[in-house]
């Protein structure tokens, strides 16, 4: 078993353990020679079942020289296996994010838009494996082995059941995938697995990720879609039907074809095809009350401005009495849905969000969903930079994205606040109060967005000194706020000793004095130690810091020393 702390091949650090499987487990480690985060999957060669151990150890090692064969964004790369006595180490992409199953289980049912959305992306994917030369059938498409990133693209991860398609076979020799999920023909002697097995399997996730319900789970069966939720689409439900079906013959018969599908899902409606010809019907009725209707709206159309002035109004101060946060919400939500283009809503959603410190996936879409079909309109407001900065700053300290007791999330929600921080320099002046800080926090956000690839490119030489300056400029100017309330500080100074333990020795290659990362590393140490807490939140933040100092302060020593 690997230790944290211990470096395989004299150059992979372990870092801290984040998965386990049967006889696995997964490590985050550093390269310590390109200052870059991988995963390391440690496989024991050493068990009680032998034989058992001995499929684990050659499925673990097929399934890196597969990967290693392809090239995709949305697939994993294997960049090293070493082979040792007792164990295996595969060394492969560290992906930041969420396995949809999680999500699931803390959200519910996703919404349709986005599951159609990552439908095609899926099928994407398996559209390339399909169309390697010998195909790749995937065969355990669900949504554990989907992890969701913090841009919002999937990728697929564990290979260890797939399988290149061989013509001659008649059947596949085992019976593998996952019991609700798995397609008829992988339960041996029903035929050989082909891109129409990973058909179903996609049909069964998108199943579960609509409708909330594991089809590995009581009541077993797959019911229309529309049993679960009448408000899904029938389009949809087509589709996954087709999908589904137990004769390959009756499915999609490939994952192109199910793509297209998808694009043109409404088409195939109940509904929608419904309102096609409902449309021509009216059509006549309503060229003739146009004109009637052209002279009561234009008398209508002042009223309605005076009405909505007053209903827009009434919902904000109902919201701002409500006690609990579901009716603030509602409250707010309906007050944007008269005034779409107005800040104040916004802001109080924000402010509500925001409260009790953690900015969740279910928020954010509450927010996105209001906030992104009026963004063009809402950047031409005068006030529009105010919005965008507080929007910025909730991605930036409290959003809860990829966040666990395992992982912090501290670099994804600076790269998620990066856009918003851009669109406030663009669209306020210097003379604003808050343009300067928003400037730091756009210039630390991309720093932690791009250093990875700068360093891979050994082009990252001059870029930790600005970021090193953003540093004090950014405690400079929280330190003189004191209307900035304690996780502000407590993230900030966080940040700061994550920052010395990460890049003490670029800091000392850029021109960093030792002088002033010592007096920095002092007055965090001391604002922190002096910072009182209120919440379980932030003690347990502030004994974090606390835990980092030796660290930090070992990491300033050894940069130093020569």
């Amino acid at each position: 078993m690997a230790v944290i702390g211990s470096i395989i091949d004299g150059k992979y650090e372990i870092l801290k353990l984040i998965g386990r499987g049967g006889m696995s487990k997964v490590y985050l480690a550093m390269d310590k020679r390109l200052n870059k985060q991988w995963a390391v999957k440690e496989i024991e060669k050493t068990s009680r079942e032998k034989s058992s151990n001995e499929v684990v150890i050659q499925s673990a090692i097929a399934e890196a020289n597969l990967i290693k064969k392809l090239d995709h964004p949305a697939l994993p790369r294997i960049v090293d296996i070493i082979d040792r006595e007792d164990v295996i180490f595969v060394i492969m992409d560290y992906i930041e994010g969420e396995p949809l199953d999680k999500i699931i289980d803390e959200y519910g049912a996703q919404p349709q838009e986005l599951v159609i959305e990552w439908a095609k992306q899926l099928c994407e994917v398996l559209d390339y494996l399909h169309t390697r030369q010998p195909s790749i059938i995937y065969r355990d498409m669900k949504p554990a082995n989907v992890m969701l990133k913090p841009d919002g693209n999937l990728k697929l991860i564990d290979f260890g059941i797939a399988r290149e398609f061989k013509e001659q076979n008649l059947a596949d020799t085992v019976s593998l995938g996952t019991k609700g999920y798995a397609a008829p023909e992988q339960f041996g002697g029903k035929g050989q697995t082909d891109p129409r097995t990973d058909v179903y399997c996609l049909g069964v996730t998108l199943y579960h990720l609509v409708t909330g319900h594991n089809p590995s789970e009581p009541p077993y069966e797959l019911y229309p879609i529309r049993n679960w939720n009448p408000n899904l689409s029938g389009g949809l439900e087509k589709i996954i039907l087709k999908c589904t079906q137990l004769n390959p013959e009756d499915r999609y018969q490939s994952c192109a074809e199910l793509l297209y599908a998808l694009d043109h899902y409404e088409e195939v409606d109940d509904v929608y095809r419904e309102k096609q010809k409902s449309k021509l019907r009216k059509f006549g009725l309503v060229t003739g009350a146009a004109f009637i209707c052209l002279f009561a709206g234009v008398f209508g159309q002042g009223m309605k401005v005076r009405t909505d002035n007053t209903d827009y109004n009434r919902y904000i101060q109902l919201a701002e009495r409500a006690t609990s946060e579901e009716g603030k919400i509602d409250y707010y939500v309906n007050a944007i849905d008269i005034k779409p283009t107005a800040n104040e809503a916004y802001m109080g959603l924000i402010k509500t969000f925001r409260d009790d410190l953690n900015f969740s996936i279910e928020e954010e879409q509450i927010l996105m969903k209001k906030i992104n079909p009026h963004l063009s309109s809402l950047r031409e407001n005068e006030d529009y930079a105010d919005l965008a900065f507080e929007i910025g700053k909730i991605y930036w300290y409290y959003y809860g994205y990829g966040k666990n007791e395992l992982s912090d999330n501290q670099v994804t929600r600076m790269k998620s606040s990066v856009q918003w921080f851009d669109d406030v320099l663009q669209h306020s002046s210097v003379d604003e109060d808050y343009y300067e800080m928003a400037a730091i926090y756009q210039s630390i956000g991309q720093f932690n967005e791009e250093i990875n690839i700068h360093v891979q490119e050994a082009s990252d030489k001059g870029m930790y000194m600005p970021y090193w300056d953003d540093l004090k400029g950014l405690i400079n100017l929280v330190s003189t706020n004191q209307e900035e309330n304690e996780i502000v500080n407590l993230e900030l100074y966080k940040l700061t000793m994550f920052s010395i333990e990460t890049y003490a020795r670029k800091f000392k290659s850029d021109g960093v004095e030792e002088s002033d990362i010592r007096a920095v590393f002092e007055e965090v140490k001391n604002s922190t130690e002096q910072l009182p807490v209120t919440t379980d939140k932030t003690e347990e933040m502030k004994n974090d810091i606390m835990g980092r100092i030796s660290t930090a302060e070992k990491a300033i020593d050894n940069a130093y020393r020569q």
